[in-house]
């Protein structure tokens, strides 16, 4: 029997209360927008409803604006896997700004795939505050 076709809802985009690994909650939305202020410790990424893909996988990707490792080299995509856990589940996908914040400014691109098929891709643009 072919599985159901996952149904993927755009909740929320923007800045978020910072993310608490060690709690169920999602972060809160404090501002929704696409323009992001390169800022120390600021949460940023989406939220989406996903139903009908219980125990499906969940791939995320964060591809950074070339941001430079220890040698140099720009940094690969932030990649993995998660089990989808419920019919109507909600998944926060973010990164937070780190230092120096100078270098994380550019597009960020995030993408989430159920089972190798795209289901959604956003690009967030992180903007140094001007002085």
């Amino acid at each position: 029997m072919a599985k159901k076709k996952p149904e993927v809802k755009l909740r929320s985009w923007g800045v978020y209360t910072p993310l608490d690994p060690n709690s169920k909650e999602l972060p809160q939305l404090i501002k929704m927008t696409r323009d992001i202020p390169c800022e120390l410790d600021i949460e940023f990424g989406y939220i989406v409803n996903i139903k009908k893909a219980k125990n499906r996988k969940l791939q995320y990707c964060i591809y950074h604006p070339n941001i430079p490792d220890e040698d140099g080299n720009p940094l690969p995509p932030f990649d993995g896997e998660v089990y989808i856990k419920q019919n109507d589940w909600d998944f926060f996908i973010g990164d937070t700004i780190w230092k120096p914040v100078e270098n994380k400014q550019g597009p960020w691109r995030i993408t989430l795939a159920i089972d190798g098929q795209l289901i959604a891709d956003e690009t967030l643009n992180l903007i140094l505050p001007e002085g």
